[in-house]
């Protein structure tokens, strides 16, 4: 199988992983050494105003730091991860895309809500993350569908409606699917 690497992973609907229900991951990271994503479209109660004062308790809360913070995944939920549009000046930020970098460095959080800060982001905390060959195997068994990651759905669609607007670009109705598997 090729690269995954920038892609989304749709939850399909009969996927009944408690964590992984109706999710969508961009898929950061996949290579023989297994795979590494970040869940785009679960909550967790922390706002990024409550987040930051945590990390520095004289940052100021700001109106356009009311977003939610996400769930990345079950691995490692103490450490952030941001996902970013690309702004040059940041030596700690990998580029995913052209319209995608990441990084899990403290200073463009602080940047967060200033002139520096790049023009779309979000926070998440922790990552999904799968051994060699084991998010292949999950693709054979039916639990997910692929695309093209999407900076729109990423950046400016409302977090409660990304898995649909995912699953709509696909151009099918993921009512009608069959979870059976099978082969031609």
């Amino acid at each position: 199988m090729d690269s995954l690497e920038n892609q989304f992973l749709i939850a399909m609907p009969s996927l009944n992983d408690p964590y992984f229900n109706k999710t969508v991951t961009y898929i950061c990271e996949h290579n023989d050494d297994g795979a590494m994503g970040l869940i785009i479209n679960l909550p967790v109660n922390i706002t990024l105003n409550e987040l930051l004062a945590q990390l520095d308790e004289k940052k100021q809360a700001l109106p356009e730091l009311a977003q939610q913070v996400l769930t990345g995944g079950p691995v490692s939920t103490d450490r952030g991860f941001v996902l970013h549009s690309p702004q040059p000046g940041w030596r700690s930020s990998l580029a995913l895309s052209d319209d995608i970098m990441i990084t899990t460095s403290k200073d463009i959080l602080m940047a967060l809500g200033s002139d520096q800060a790049p023009d779309n982001y979000m926070v998440t905390l922790g990552y999904a993350g799968w051994g060699p060959g084991q998010l292949e195997q999950e693709i054979q068994a039916n639990s997910w569908l692929t695309m093209p990651a999407d900076s729109d759905i990423l950046f400016n669609t409302p977090i409660e409606q990304r898995w649909k607007k995912a699953t709509e670009k696909l151009g099918i109705d993921l009512a009608h699917l069959s979870s059976d598997v099978g082969h031609a």
